[in-house]
C-alpha cells in the first residue's frame, strides 16, 4: 500500500497543510486500522480513498481521520487526494468523491491548481460564550455557529494583528464547540493579495492548530463575502506554515481553490 505526504494549499514544499494520502485497492479496512494508520502518520488528517464501480454518481469513496478521530469534512486532505489521483494518473479530469458530507467534487484547473466544490456552512449568530475571550486571549466582536459539517465556533476579532498574536489556552478552548474555534479578521492591507486572515484551533479532534483549513473556509467565505460585498475572495491562514485559499461563494456551495505538492512517497509495510 503506497502512502504519500502531500502539502496542500501551497505551491512549495514544507508549507501549507500536510496530509497523508492512501489509495486503497479495495474497500476500507476496519475503522481501528484506519485510525491506527492516521495516528502513525500523525498529521492533521490522513485521507483514505478507494475506487467505486463505474456508472454511478461518484468515482471514489473518501474518508478522513485525524490522529484522534474520523471527521465529517476536510478540505486540505481532499485537495491532497485529488492531487495524488491526477499526478499518478489514477484519475483524469474532475473527480467525484462519496463522503460523509455528500458528494464533493475536485476539478483540476489549467494553471495546475485544483478547485473543490463543498457545501457552504450555515452561519448562525450566537451569544458570546462566557469565558471564551479568556480562553482565546482576545475579545471577539461576534460569534457564529458553523453547523454540523464543520462544528466550529467562528469568532471575528478586532484586527489582523490580534489574530497573529493569539496564544490560546487550548484546554479551556475545547469546551466551546464540537471541533474547535476559527478566529478571523479583515486583512489590514488587501494589496498583499488576501482579503481576510484566520487561525484554526481544533483541540477536540487532536489538532492544537491546523495549518490551513479548507473546510473552515466554507464558513469564512460567506462570512466575509457578505461584509466585503464580493463573492470571490482570498483567505490567508496565518499559522506558522501558512497558506492561501481562494474562495468563490455560489449560494449553497463554496468553491475552494489551491495547489498541492507531494513531498514524501513510501510504502506501508504492516
Amino acid at each position: 500500500m503506497r502512502i504519500r505526504i502531500v502539502d496542500a494549499f501551497t505551491d512549495r514544499p514544507f508549507a501549507g497543510n500536510p496530509a497523508g494520502v492512501l489509495l486503497l485497492d479495495d474497500a476500507f479496512p476496519d475503522d481501528e486500522r484506519l485510525q491506527n494508520i492516521a495516528l502513525e502518520v500523525n498529521h492533521a488528517e490522513t485521507a483514505f480513498a478507494h475506487r467505486l464501480p463505474g456508472g454511478g454518481e461518484t468515482d471514489w469513496a473518501l474518508r478522513w481521520f485525524t490522529p484522534a478521530t474520523e471527521v465529517n469534512m476536510c478540505g486540505h486532505a481532499t485537495l491532497a487526494t485529488a492531487h495524488v489521483l491526477h499526478t499518478t494518473g489514477a484519475h483524469e479530469g474532475p473527480v467525484r468523491f462519496a463522503t460523509r458530507s455528500g458528494v464533493l467534487t475536485a476539478t483540476p484547473d489549467e494553471d495546475g491548481s485544483i478547485t473543490l466544490d463543498f457545501p457552504t456552512a450555515p452561519l448562525t449568530p450566537v451569544a458570546l460564550p462566557e469565558g471564551v475571550a479568556e480562553a482565546l486571549g482576545a475579545v471577539p466582536l461576534s460569534a457564529f455557529d458553523t453547523g454540523p459539517n464543520i462544528g466550529d465556533l467562528l469568532l471575528e476579532l478586532a484586527d489582523e494583528k490580534t489574530v497573529h498574536a493569539l496564544r490560546p489556552d487550548l484546554q479551556a478552548l475545547a469546551g466551546y464547540s464540537e471541533r474547535g474555534v476559527i478566529a478571523t479578521a479583515r486583512a489590514e492591507n488587501p494589496e498583499l493579495g488576501y482579503d481576510f486572515v484566520s487561525r484554526c484551533f481544533f483541540p477536540n479532534v487532536g489538532i492544537d492548530e491546523d495549518p490551513v483549513t479548507g473546510s473552515a473556509h466554507t464558513a469564512l467565505a460567506p462570512y466575509w463575502s457578505e461584509r466585503l460585498g464580493r463573492t470571490t475572495l482570498t483567505g490567508l491562514q496565518a499559522s506558522r506554515r501558512s497558506g492561501r485559499v481562494r474562495t468563490h461563494l455560489r449560494g449553497g456551495r463554496t468553491l475552494l481553490t489551491g495547489r498541492a505538492v507531494t513531498v514524501i512517497e513510501g510504502e506501508l509495510l504492516t
